[in-house]
């Protein structure tokens, strides 16, 4: 069955702290957020509902307190308990995953990412990572980002003709560009990356191999997806989407490698950890070892399966023919309109979801996920009943009818994200 969480707070003035009830501006935000989570369907891949505990955590007096540096060396007075905080997150961490070191102070996936590249590289190196085009991260070499202005990035894609990683393009690459390092992951690829086969293309030419697994770090917490850190020098994710803690980041290696990522996360790209995250995030790691959570992460997959399955007998043209993970990428275009349409009419029917690039030249489709429906306690059967929404929402030309939003409404009051 479905793994529900239970909600903190219930959307009503009297819940709120009452320094909010002294700032209504503020507080209506709030509480305009608490009902459009309640009253739509969060369908974006990279978002989920946190337990009251991970809340708790993040609303605690860590928040207050300044703590640079690492526990037992910091350079602020007072540190002594959240030094206990951390240390119990690293300690969840490594256990969890089964790694040497965890960093857990990134504030963010692409902090992460910045300190990987710091601790393995320097500027003017060539990596290998996916092709923005074919599902890469920002920080796998945008011009616009850090990566791309920093070093010299070779993209490969994925076989026109499955949609699958195109491995021998990804060897051929490596032997032609001999990159300083290999990153493997997406932010829209639906299938498991061959993490044995990455591993023995950077040992070829001896390059670091970097796993961003931020997308699918909740699964493999949960056994419900391959790990890459047998295979990964380092292993950067986030600690939201899938793994359902407090947004931020999080890197995992051996202990050859761990003082110098460590010493790339601070001092060298971060200031003062956020000590209250951090806490969430052990809070989260505590959460993600329990059985219940094992059988929440195979039924993100299960309800993945079937969305991908019952989007594709409604006429969608879904990436790889389906999904082995949270994610599902479509096309919409058979049915009528382009990805950014699509999107805005699922919006206006109360379907929140993402577009991202197609392989196809300039295409782009829509990218959705079941990590936060699947928190909901939605099974197998609600995402038919999604398909069949998403069908009736884009073929409407002038935007999804009233009974379509009356229905999606409804489904959302059947399961709200909090309860109370």
């Amino acid at each position: 069955m479905p793994v529900s969480t239970a909600p903190p707070l219930t959307p009503t003035y009297a819940d709120l702290p009452a320094l909010l009830r002294q700032d209504p501006e503020i507080a209506e935000v709030l509480l305009g957020e608490s009902a459009r989570q309640s009253d739509t369907l969060q369908l974006i891949a990279a978002e989920n509902f946190t337990s009251p505990a991970v809340l708790a955590a993040l609303g605690s007096p860590l928040a207050n307190k300044y703590a640079e540096g690492y526990p037992g060396a910091r350079h602020h007075g007072g540190c002594e308990l959240v030094d206990a905080a951390e240390r119990i997150a690293r300690e969840r961490a490594t256990a969890l995953f089964g790694a040497d070191h965890a960093n857990v102070q990134p504030h963010s996936g692409s902090s992460a990412v910045l300190a990987a590249y710091a601790a393995l590289l320097r500027p003017g190196d060539t990596v290998l990572a996916q092709g923005l085009a074919h599902g890469g991260h920002l920080t796998h070499g945008s011009p616009a980002n850090f990566s791309g202005r920093w070093f010299d990035f070779v993209g490969y894609g994925l076989d026109p003709r499955t949609g699958l990683i195109d491995y021998a393009q990804v060897r051929a690459l490596a032997r032609e560009h001999r990159p300083r390092a290999i990153v493997c992951g997406s932010i829209s690829y639906p299938r498991h990356p061959d993490y044995a086969l990455f591993r023995e293309v950077a040992d070829e030419v001896g390059a670091y191999l970097i796993a961003d697994a931020a997308h699918p770090m909740g699964l493999i917490a949960g056994g419900a997806a391959p790990s890459p850190v047998p295979y990964a020098d380092v292993v950067c994710a986030t600690t939201h989407k899938v793994l359902r803690g407090p947004r931020g980041g999080l890197i995992l290696c051996g202990e050859r490698l761990a003082d110098r990522v460590d010493r790339a996360v601070f001092p060298f790209t971060q200031g003062g950890a956020q000590m209250n995250t951090i806490a969430a995030k052990a809070v989260a790691f505590g959460e993600a070892a329990a059985p219940a959570f094992a059988a929440y992460a195979h039924q993100v997959v299960a309800n993945a399966r079937v969305l991908a399955a019952a989007l594709d007998a409604e006429g969608f043209a879904v990436l790889t023919g389906g999904t082995d993970t949270h994610l599902i990428v479509a096309d919409p275009f058979p049915l009528g309109p382009d990805a950014r349409t699509a999107r805005g009419r699922l919006a206006s029917a109360g379907l929140v979801l993402d577009t991202c690039a197609l392989p196809q030249a300039g295409g782009r489709g829509i990218r959705l996920g079941t990590a936060a429906l699947t928190t909901q306690g939605m099974g197998e059967r609600e995402m038919a009943e999604i398909a069949a929404l998403f069908t009736r929402a884009v073929r409407e030309p002038d935007g999804p009818s009233r009974r379509v939003r009356a229905e999606v409404h409804e489904l959302a009051g059947r399961f709200p994200p909090y309860q109370g």
